[in-house]
């Protein structure tokens, strides 16, 4: 009777083909029989016995240690999703990263860029604002003015000073749905981040200061909606309703927000107004 094919080895040996000698630093050969690495050479990057790589392809070894799928995912380059699929079909829970990322990828910041007429910032997992367009500070109030603390979206809709009275905060402040929506949030990067100490210091933060906060971190709601329609009070056009959506980009965990109108509305024209004030203002792109 055939022994059933295993997930692990044929990822394994999937893997193990894409690789070049050139990819690895290796000396190249000229014959060769398949394409990719050679089992030894696989063995011989990620330090374990060939015998041991040929069991785990052959689906004779089905259950490898942590430290061994870390080595074989560095050896084989795999990508972050690559390497949780990898722990996945070796029976192992992915790892997790030990902080929130930071930084804008590079295609991220691209697109910020030739959105400049549109309301757009760029948000941590942990939902301190790194990048936004000139829209958004004309619309918004302008971060630059706020320290990075005070950019923290968490710490403004829960803690709130008297100074942030920007359209933004006055109005998701007063909005038990968006404060549901985003603790629920916060909820899951707090899954993906259990090492991050900082975003644990802020959760501590917000904790210890806002008893509305406590209830909601404690109700097990998951995956509400942070976007939608919402009406903002301006100085310059006063009432303006616009739609606001979250994108996420999982690969570098940063959301996204966006404020458009419909077309041929009131409100659209309101937001024109809106551009014309940034283009006098020449408030520049800028990030945290």
């Amino acid at each position: 009777m055939s022994r059933p094919e295993s997930s692990l080895g044929n990822t394994l040996r999937a893997w193990r083909a894409r690789i070049t000698t050139e990819d690895v630093g290796l000396p190249a050969t000229r014959r060769r029989r398949t394409a990719g690495l050679r089992r030894e050479e696989l063995a011989l990057l990620a330090g374990i016995s060939t015998d041991y790589l040929l069991r785990l392809e052959q689906g004779r070894a089905l259950r490898p240690s942590r430290d061994v799928v870390a080595a074989l995912a560095r050896a084989l380059r795999l990508s972050t999703n690559e390497t949780c699929h990898f722990h996945l079909v070796a029976g192992l829970l992915p790892p997790t990263p030990k902080g929130i990322p930071q930084q804008m990828p590079p295609g991220v910041q691209r697109l910020v860029s030739r959105w400049g007429n549109i309301p757009v910032g760029v948000f941590s997992a942990s939902w301190t604002l790194l990048s936004w367009t000139s829209m958004w500070a004309v619309l918004l109030g302008d971060p630059a003015l706020r320290t990075p603390e005070e950019r923290n979206l968490v710490r403004a809709v829960f803690e709130g000073p008297s100074d942030m009275d920007h359209p933004l905060f006055s109005v998701e402040q007063s909005t038990t749905e968006f404060k549901a929506a985003l603790v629920a949030d916060l909820r899951i990067t707090h899954g993906a981040y259990p090492q991050d100490e900082e975003f644990r210091a802020l959760i501590g933060e917000v904790m210890s200061n806002s008893e509305e906060f406590r209830d909601l971190w404690s109700a097990p709601a998951l995956g509400s909606r942070l976007g939608g329609h919402k009406r903002l009070r301006h100085p310059l056009v006063g009432e303006i309703g616009l739609d606001n959506d979250v994108l996420k980009v999982p690969d570098h965990d940063v959301r996204i927000v966006t404020y458009t109108a419909e077309p041929g509305t009131p409100d659209e024209e309101k937001l024109e107004c809106l551009r014309v004030a940034a283009a006098r203002s020449a408030l520049p792109l800028s990030s945290g």
